[in-house]
C-alpha cells in the first residue's frame, strides 16, 4: 500500500485508540490537519498550546492511558514544552506531535523554525526526529510503548511538513500488540523477589512503629486495591504525597495524611516517629522530606518503585526492589499472609502495631482542624470548610459525589484542596505535583471531562492562577462541557503572599495585585454562567445540577491573610512545621 506520511499518523493514532487530540494548526503541521479532518478522530482547537498539552494530561491521568497533542513548528512547539516538562515530572504518559519546517531548511532559520528535538530532549522521556514516512511506522509504535513502559513519561514526535507530505510503500501496518524496545536492565530480577520478600516480611514482622508511605505509583484502581488488601494483614498508618492522593480513601481509619511543607502534623509525626517505612511509589522529593536527616531518622525504608535511579538517591534502603507497585504488592500479600501462617506474629508486636496506629489516629483527631490557619474574626468564607463542603453539596445538587473528579491549579487553593477534600478514588484528584504549574488546572479540567464525560469535573483555582490560562473558557464554553470551574479570589499570589509574611518580614514584592479583574464578567463573556457565591447561597445548586450538564463559574472571595497550614519553612524538620 502507499500512504502519506500525514495519512501514517493518523492511521496509527486511531489503531491505538485514540479518539480525540488537542491542538493549534499552523504551516509546518498542516498536513497533518488535512488528513486528520477525513478521520473519526476528535480534534479540540485551544486557545493556547500549552492547554493542548494539559488536556492531553487531563486525559492521561484520568485514564492511565496516552493522550495526544499537536502543535505546528517554531513558537507552537514552544508553547508545548512547560506542559511536556510539567509531564515528565509527575510521570504522566503523553505523546507530543510537533510539525516542523521541510528537511531542506532544517538549520537554515527558515519561518518559525526552532529546535524542537533539542529542546524537548531534557524534558521528556523520548524525543525524536523523523526524517522518512517509513520511519513513522516504527516511530509511533515506539512512542506509545516508551510513554507506558517502566516510570510512564511523555514523548515528543517532530515531523518535518514535506515528511508528512511525502508518500511510501509498505506490505502491511505495523502490529502494535508487539513493540518491542529495549527492556530496563535495572529492574529486580524475579528470581530475587524471594530473597527480598524474606526480608520484607522479616523487618514487618520486627516493626513496632510502620508507616505506609504512598505516592504517585500507588495511584491507580489496581495499586489502590492491593494496598488496601496489603492492609487487612498489616493495620498501620498510611500517609501519601501529593501524587499519591487517592491511592487510598481518605475516608480509611488508617489514611493519616499528606507528609511534607504542607502536610498533616500527623502524618509528619507518625514519618518522624516511625521504625519502618514502607515507601511505595515514592522518590522522597524535597516538599515531601523537608530537611532530610530528621526525615524518618530511626526506620528501616522499604522503598519500591519502577524507576532504579531513585532508589537511595535521597534516604538508604534497607531493601528495595525496582518494579511497579501494581505487581509487587500482590507478592507481598500472599507471602506475608503465608509467613503469618506459619510463624504468627507474637501477640505483644500485634497488640504495639494497633496501639502505634491508635495513637497516629489521636493525634490526627487532635490536630486536623477546618480552622487550621483561619483568619480571626473576618466575614469571608473558610476556604476549607467550602473545599471540604463540595462532595456534600454536589449531592444535595443531584450529583453522585463519587461522580466528580477534581483538578487544581497550583498555590493556596491548591494545599486546601489537597488537604480538606475528602478524595476516594484513585485518577480523581488532578494536580501539577513536581513543577508546580499554574494554568494546569482548568485545560487539565477540559482533558479529565473529555476522557470522562459521565462525570462532573470540579476545578479548584485561585485569581492569580486562572489568568494563566484564561483563554481556555473559550474552548470549555465551546465543547459545553459540565466542568464547575471554582475560584477563590483574594487578589494577591497567595502562595507567594504567605512566604513572604513568614520569611520574609511581610515585605510583599510583587505579590499583590493592582487591580483584580471582574471575573464573573470575564466568564460569562466567554459564554460560561457565572456566579457569586457570597451572594448566592444557593449557588451549587447550578454548579452540580445533574440535569444542567453544562460548564458553571463560581466566585468566591477568600481574605488575603488565610494561611495554609501546617507550614514547614525551607531548611526545617516536618515536625518542626509551623501550625498557628
Amino acid at each position: 500500500m502507499k500512504k502519506t506520511g500525514a495519512e501514517i499518523i493518523v492511521k496509527l493514532l486511531e489503531m491505538y485508540g485514540i479518539k480525540t487530540v488537542a491542538g493549534i494548526p499552523g504551516g509546518s503541521i498542516l498536513p497533518l490537519y488535512d488528513e486528520l479532518n477525513k478521520s473519526s478522530i476528535r480534534h479540540i482547537l485551544v486557545r493556547h498550546e500549552q492547554a493542548a498539552g494539559f488536556i492531553a494530561q487531563g486525559m492521561a491521568r484520568s485514564s492511565g492511558k496516552p493522550a495526544v497533542c499537536l502543535a505546528t513548528s517554531g513558537p507552537g512547539a514552544m508553547n508545548l514544552l512547560t506542559a511536556i516538562a510539567d509531564a515528565r515530572s509527575d510521570s504522566i504518559p503523553i505523546i507530543a506531535i510537533t510539525g516542523q519546517v521541510n528537511t531542506t531548511l532544517i538549520g537554515t532559520d527558515a519561518f518559525q523554525e526552532a529546535d524542537t528535538f533539542g529542546l524537548s530532549f531534557p524534558i521528556t522521556k523520548h524525543s525524536m526526529m523523523v526524517k522518512s514516512p517509513e520511519e513513522l511506522l516504527t516511530a509511533i509504535p515506539y512512542a506509545f510503548k516508551v510513554a507506558l513502559s517502566d516510570r510512564p513519561g511523555p514523548v515528543l514526535i517532530d515531523v518535518p511538513r514535506d515528511v508528512q507530505l511525502k508518500t511510501c510503500e509498505f506490505d502491511q501496518w505495523p502490529d502494535i500488540e508487539n513493540v518491542e524496545i529495549q527492556e530496563s536492565r535495572f529492574h529486580t530480577p524475579i528470581n530475587e523477589y524471594s530473597e527480598k520478600m524474606d526480608k520484607i516480611t522479616d523487618l514487618l514482622a520486627e516493626a513496632k512503629k510502620p508507616v505506609l508511605f504512598c505516592g504517585g505509583g500507588c495511584n491507580s484502581p489496581v495499586a489502590s486495591t492491593e494496598i488496601q488488601k496489603f492492609l487487612n494483614n498489616y493495620k498501620m498508618p498510611v500517609v501519601t504525597s501529593l501524587m499519591g492522593i487517592g491511592a487510598l480513601p481518605k475516608q480509611s481509619e488508617m489514611f493519616i495524611g499528606m507528609v511534607g511543607m504542607h502536610g498533616s502534623y500527623a502524618a509528619n509525626v507518625a514519618m518522624h516517629d516511625s521504625d519502618l517505612v514502607i515507601a511505595a511509589g515514592v522518590r522522597f522529593d524535597d516538599r515531601a522530606t523537608g530537611l532530610v536527616n530528621k526525615f524518618c531518622p530511626n526506620a528501616k525504608i522499604i522503598h519500591i518503585d519502577i524507576d532504579a535511579a531513585e532508589i537511595d538517591k535521597i534516604l538508604d534502603s534497607a531493601v528495595s526492589v525496582v518494579a511497579d507497585v501494581e505487581s509487587i504488592f500482590p507478592i507481598m500479600v500472599e507471602l506475608s499472609a503465608e509467613k503469618q501462617k506459619k510463624s504468627g506474629l507474637k501477640s505483644s508486636e500485634h497488640e504495639s502495631r494497633l496501639k502505634w496506629l491508635k495513637q497516629i489516629q489521636e493525634l490526627k483527631a487532635k490536630n486536623d482542624s477546618l480552622e487550621c490557619g483561619r483568619v480571626k474574626d473576618t466575614e469571608f468564607i473558610n476556604p476549607r470548610e467550602f473545599i471540604n463542603s463540595i462532595p456534600e453539596l454536589a449531592q444535595k445538587a443531584g450529583t453522585n459525589p463519587d461522580d466528580i473528579i477534581v483538578t487544581t491549579d497550583v498555590g493556596q487553593h491548591q494545599m486546601w484542596a489537597a488537604q480538606y477534600y475528602p478524595v476516594k478514588n484513585p485518577r480523581s484528584f488532578l494536580t501539577s505535583g513536581s513543577l508546580g504549574t499554574m494554568g494546569f488546572g482548568l485545560p487539565a479540567a477540559i482533558g479529565a471531562s473529555l476522557q470522562n464525560p459521565e462525570k462532573r469535573v470540579v476545578c479548584f483555582s485561585g485569581d492569580g492562577s486562572i489568568m494563566m490560562n484564561v483563554q481556555e473558557m473559550a474552548t470549555l464554553a465551546e465543547l459545553n462541557l459540565p466542568v464547575t470551574i471554582i475560584v477563590f479570589q483574594n487578589g494577591t499570589l497567595g502562595m507567594v503572599y504567605q512566604q513572604q509574611k513568614y520569611l520574609f518580614n511581610k515585605n510583599y514584592s510583587a505579590s499583590i495585585f493592582g487591580k483584580v479583574p471582574d471575573l464573573l464578567n470575564i466568564a460569562t463573556g466567554f459564554g460560561i454562567e457565572a456566579i457569586d457565591a457570597d451572594k448566592d447561597k444557593d449557588w451549587y445548586k447550578k454548579a452540580f445540577d445533574s440535569k444542567r450538564n453544562t460548564p458553571c463559574f463560581v466566585k468566591v472571595n477568600v481574605c488575603n491573610e488565610e494561611d495554609v497550614l501546617p507550614f514547614v519553612p525551607g531548611g526545617k524538620a516536618n515536625i518542626d512545621s509551623i501550625r498557628d
